[in-house]
């Protein structure tokens, strides 16, 4: 009797597969070509520090924009004491698909929208959504930060 069951069981499971109608995905999107990545290594040197993005800081350039061919950028930013409020805590986002930060060395106070002040301190990380709101509103005379960023070519647009 068991093996009739089985049987049974068999044949319906069969007749199923045959008259299913199979439901209708979803056509995929083809996945973004990413650009060909090459190895980049940087060592630290006092003298790759320089201008960039903001006056009140220094920036050590990691390679990886370079290597990613655009993809990503990294880099040590160097915070230039004194904190000058007039120059510095300026509302703005930046155009970009990820950002990540990362404190190397003291500390740093931001206010980002929906999230309110946030004091940073050296082994924090956190994430930035894409054009967030935001304003550095104080930092440590020794502050050093690590922040990648998605494409490396992007705008920061400045808020009144």
């Amino acid at each position: 009797m068991a093996k009739a069951k089985k049987k049974i069981r068999a044949r319906t499971k069969a007749l199923r597969k045959k008259t299913s109608v199979k439901s209708a995905k979803p056509a995929n999107k083809p996945a973004k070509a990413r650009p060909k990545q090459k190895f980049a290594v940087s060592h630290w040197r006092e003298q790759d520090f320089k201008g960039g993005l903001r006056t009140y800081a220094k920036y050590r350039d990691l390679g990886v924009a370079k290597a990613t061919n655009g993809m990503a950028v990294a880099h040590v930013i160097r915070f230039l004491p004194p904190f000058r409020a007039k120059d510095v805590a300026i509302p703005h986002y930046h155009d970009v698909e990820f950002q990540m930060i990362y404190v190397l060395k003291g500390w740093i106070k931001t206010e980002l929208a929906g999230q309110g002040e946030i004091t940073m301190r050296a082994g924090s990380c956190w994430t930035q959504p894409p054009r967030i709101k935001h304003t550095v509103l104080d930092y440590s005379d020794d502050c050093e930060v690590l922040e990648v960023v998605l494409p490396a070519d992007f705008e920061t647009v400045t808020l009144d």
